[in-house]
Formats: C-alpha cells, structure tokens, sequence
C-alpha cells in the first residue's frame, strides 16, 4: 500500500528534473566542450518529455545556446536561474522531495551537501536548491509551490537512497556510515532519522557493491535501482579475474536474499559490467545502473561498447517497457567519476 507521506518512485509522475550546469571554474574545465555536449543532449532528451530546470552562473549564455539547438517547443520548457556553483552533481545537492499523496503538496528536503564527506569544497553547492526555490524555480501549475524544509544538520545526498515509493528506501552502509557524513550517529541512529525525515517504514542496508573509482564512498545509485513491480537492476561483474568480481558476487547474493515489505523475493535484472575505462592508468566507476527515468523514458548512460551498450538498454527496457530508452553517450561524464542520475534531480 502506498503510503500517504513518502518519497516517490523514481517513475512515478514528474514535474521537471534540475540539472546544474559544467562551466569553466569546474574541474570540467579541460574538457568543458565536451561536457557541455552532453548536457545538451541530456536538456534535448528530456524536454521532449517534461520541463528542465538549470542552475548556472552564466544563464544568457547558456540560454543561447539551447536556444539554437532545440526547438522553440522544448525552450518553453526551459527554465534558467543564475547560480554560482563548485560542481554539477545535482542528484546530491539538490532537492530531495516528499509528495502527501492525497493532496499532491510537496515538501523539498535540502539536506547538507558537503562534498562527499569534505573531499571538496562544495559551500556553493550547498546554496543551489535555497537559490532555486527563492526564485520560484520550482513553482508548477500542477503542484503549486513546494515548502522547502532546512535539513541542514543532516548530511544526505540524493545519489546515496533508492526509494520504492512504498515505504521502503535502500541504501548502503559504506557510504552513509564513511567519514565526515553524521558522526558519531552510529547505523541504528540513522536508521532512524532516515525514517523519519523520509516518511520511511522500513530501511534496507546494502553491504557490498562499491565501484573503485567512485568519490561517493559507494552511492547506491551506481550498483542497484529500484524499478516497478518490486524489480531491482543491478550492477553484475561476469569476470572472475576482474578485481571488483567478488564483492559484486557477494552483492548478488545479498540481494537474492532480500524480501519485500510483503514477505515476496524481488525480481532481479543484472546489467553488465562497462569494460574497463582508465584515464591516466586510474579506472573510472562505469556502469549502466546510473540511469534516470522521466515521464516516458528512461536515458542510459552509454560507453561506445556496442555489445555491453546494447545489453543494458535491453535489461533496462525489460524493466521499464512503456517507455523509450534514450542513451545518452557518457564517456565525458564518467571521467569525474559520475554518470547520467549523479548529474540530475527530478522533481516530483
């Protein structure tokens, strides 16, 4: 049963999705042409769909260009609010948002985002989702306009949850019990205060999967997303000799292992392992389950590996059959250790 407070399902109905925009005092800076492509290409997928809200400091510019590369249809759905900012990883320092679903008023929880545990500095960041809604940027005629409620004591980014719209949220204990997040709450702690802030019964605590190369000390949302009909997508190594197999492995058997809130198993779907991608000999945490579902699609991170490309899309379309899937070349993002869901927030 649905709850009447919660956290939405990522394919549950959707306003919009916030991004924030790569520009030249970002560490994109070496390759901001290319990034700047493939945000383009993320704004042109997603306004054929819903709106687009986007935080950067240069709006004109940024204006401009959308402006001669989508159509004046899709530009009505563009929405562009000057912001100054550290990065662009909206999934973390953006809004995580409640719906009270006899009512459909939304309340925004801006959490505290400090870079992943103070890696870096993220201060401006941390302003986006306050400067976002002063400006009425996400004001809908369907939702009106969302409360923003200060979770600032609370450091939680939107990358590091999974919810089923049901009550239940998964996470993983590597990442919100890793350094600089919410000491010295220990893991029932949290526990609690998840369930609370979120609306949440029930908190299910992944305890392998993490990517080498990933910065967020193991977001969930690079290893298992949560899809209808109590589905979990899930990032597979089939390579024994590959140095993540095991702890993979050993994350396959814990989700066999998981039941649903009713007591049933889940349907599990494994998306394959991207061959290895390297830059200056450090390998980069690819991977497929980095996904974002909107109204009608769903855009998949891709790597030009036809074969591997062509498997997750599929395994992705199995889970989400009435919708497109859109891929979305993702070879530029994954250099600073993201993908497709770390640079998005949609908004319910």
């Amino acid at each position: 049963m649905k709850r009447n407070i919660c956290l939405p399902a990522e394919w549950e109905p959707q306003s919009l999705v916030m991004l924030t925009w790569p520009h030249q005092a970002t560490d994109w800076a070496p390759y901001l042409a290319e990034i700047t492509e493939t945000y383009v290409a993320m704004v042109d997928a997603i306004t054929h769909h819903e709106g687009v809200v986007i935080a950067t400091p240069h709006p004109i510019q940024v204006g401009a260009l959308l402006s001669g590369r989508l159509t004046r249809e899709q530009m009505t759905h563009v929405y562009l609010c000057h912001c100054k900012s550290n990065d662009t990883w909206a999934r973390d320092h953006g809004p995580i948002t409640l719906v009270e679903r006899d009512t459909a008023k939304r309340t925004m929880l801006d959490f505290r985002f400090n870079g992943w545990g103070e890696k870096f500095e993220a201060s401006l960041d941390n302003e986006i989702t306050r400067t976002l809604h002063k400006d009425g940027a996400f004001d809908t005629e369907q939702g009106g306009t969302p409360r923003l409620a200060d979770n600032d004591d609370f450091v939680l980014e939107g990358g590091s949850i999974e919810s089923d719209g049901k009550g239940t949220i998964f996470t993983t204990d590597f990442c919100l019990l890793a350094p600089n997040r919410n000491q010295p709450l220990e893991i029932e702690e949290i526990e609690e205060e998840l369930k609370y802030r979120l609306k949440a019964s029930r908190i299910v605590w992944l305890h392998h999967g993490q990517l080498i190369g990933d910065d967020t000390d193991g977001h969930i949302d690079t290893t298992v997303r949560i899809a209808p009909d109590d589905t979990l997508l899930y990032h597979k190594c089939y390579d024994k000799d590959d140095e993540q197999y095991a702890d993979f492995a050993a994350l396959e058997e814990e989700l066999k292992a998981l039941k649903t809130i009713d007591g049933k198993s889940y349907r599990l779907i494994p998306l394959p392992q991207p061959d290895a991608i390297l830059d200056d000999g450090d390998r980069l945490p690819a991977t497929y389950a980095n996904f974002l579902v909107i109204n009608g699609a769903v855009l998949v991170p891709t790597y030009a590996q036809p074969d591997n490309d062509k498997a997750a899309c599929e395994a992705i379309a199995k889970a989400f059959p009435d919708r497109e899937i859109i891929p979305i070349d993702s070879r530029t993002i994954v250099r600073q250790h993201g993908s497709i869901h770390c640079c998005t927030m949609q908004i319910p």
